[in-house]
């Protein structure tokens, strides 16, 4: 299910997140031996849809005097990484390059995931590498994105099955994450340029049996205009392989302005997705469709998408992703009005306990274009090849 929403590992109940538990020690064949402590529980968050995995013993604070009687079990963990990178047809109008080397993360992850009230704050620099689009140094994304804090939440847990959350929060759309090292492939890709990424506002979650449920009062793309409601349902079957989602996004009022590069179109739209994700043995195979549509602006969109992973061992995994969009209406909201696209990246990953090393290949083709909003450096070109290499190191 860590594939289907940005959030809901993030919101699970107490129940939940004592369900991740480490398996307990053997125990020893002298009865008289002491028993070994157990392993800290991993932490929920930030969820993490594969190949990489979190830490599975992050630094607890409860080892400081005063700090378990005065703030609970608080858990610290981190992500530190950073890539090279080359392109062809780079966007030189916005200031575009054909090579990067830049931090891709610099994260510091602090939380409390037990008792009445849980909190959870992500703080640091990062960048948001995206297919067919300009790359935006790691220095200046959070300036013009979320800042340094890009998520940060409180959690009242008024049961097992149901709690409450408000603060930055992650989208409920989409079935990729904000940040590379939680997602099968390095660069966010075509639907993901199209959603949501953060929102501030509150959001309820339930659990009953296979169903998960949520809904969400928020500011959608960041507007600071509290004109959004967003919800996710989703169903696990098949003894758990499989998990079918819905997930939707509309506004109650238009908004004309918008933070964190968002557009007129994406503040004044609806965007719905179904995505169904299948794990069977070393696989695990992710397809959904997105459909976003703006009254205001007559344009909309139709995309569809395949995320396929497959584990050799331990240590090697290889992650694909497929990618068509296609879109309609009198405003550009891709590469032109009625353009559309195609993509193709493959992903090799390669992690030893919390060290992790990440090359990638990456193609776009755009069809049906307008002179000037495509790719290159008069934005006259189709296509753009990458290449980029991840590396880092997951505290």
């Amino acid at each position: 299910m860590k594939n289907l929403t940005k959030l809901f590992l993030g919101t699970v109940s107490v129940a939940g997140i004592l369900g991740f538990a480490a398996p307990a020690m053997a125990q020893d064949a002298a009865a008289a031996a002491p028993a070994a402590a157990p392993a800290p529980a991993p932490v929920p968050m930030p969820a993490m849809s594969g190949p990489l995995t979190n830490n599975p013993a992050p630094i607890s604070l409860d080892a400081i005097p005063g700090i378990e009687d005065t703030l609970g079990k608080v858990y610290v963990s981190a992500a530190l990484s950073g890539m090279v990178m080359g392109q062809t047809n780079a966007h030189e109008f916005p200031g575009d390059r054909d090579g990067y080397m830049d931090l891709t993360n610099g994260m510091v992850v602090m939380q409390k995931t037990d008792g009445w009230f849980q909190w959870y704050v992500q703080a640091g620099a990062y960048s948001y590498p995206t297919l067919g689009a300009a790359y935006t140094n790691a220095s200046n994304t959070g300036s013009a994105t979320f800042g340094a804090v890009p998520q940060a939440w409180g959690k009242v847990v008024l049961s097992d099955s149901f709690n409450v959350i408000a603060g930055e929060l992650p989208t409920l759309i989409g079935d990729e994450y904000a940040f590379t090292y939680e997602n099968m492939n390095v660069e966010r890709g075509l639907l993901w340029a199209q959603e949501p990424l953060v929102s501030r506002g509150v959001q309820a979650n339930y659990t009953a049996g296979p169903f998960n449920f949520s809904v969400s009062w928020n500011d959608g793309y960041y507007s600071n205009r509290y004109n959004e409601i967003s919800g996710l349902v989703s169903y696990g079957f098949n003894g758990g392989a499989d998990t079918l989602a819905v997930a939707a996004e509309g506004q109650l009022g238009h908004t004309f302005y918008g933070n964190a590069g968002s557009t007129l179109f994406q503040n004044n739209s609806s965007i719905y997705n179904l995505i169904w994700t299948h794990t069977s043995g070393n696989w695990t195979i992710s397809p959904y469709f997105q459909y976003t549509n703006s009254d205001l602006l007559h344009t909309d969109s139709t995309s569809g998408a395949v995320l396929v992973t497959y584990a050799f061992n331990d240590f090697w995994k290889l992650s694909g992703r497929f990618e068509y969009v296609d879109t309609s209406g009198p405003a550009n909201i891709l590469y032109g009005v009625g353009s559309n696209a195609f993509s193709f990246t493959i992903t090799p990953t390669w992690q030893y306990k919390r060290f992790f090393i990440r090359p990638e290949l990456s193609y776009v083709s755009a069809g049906s274009t307008t002179a000037g909003s495509a790719l290159g450096q008069f934005g006259n070109d189709t296509d753009q090849f990458r290449g980029l290499i991840e590396a880092g190191v997951l505290f």
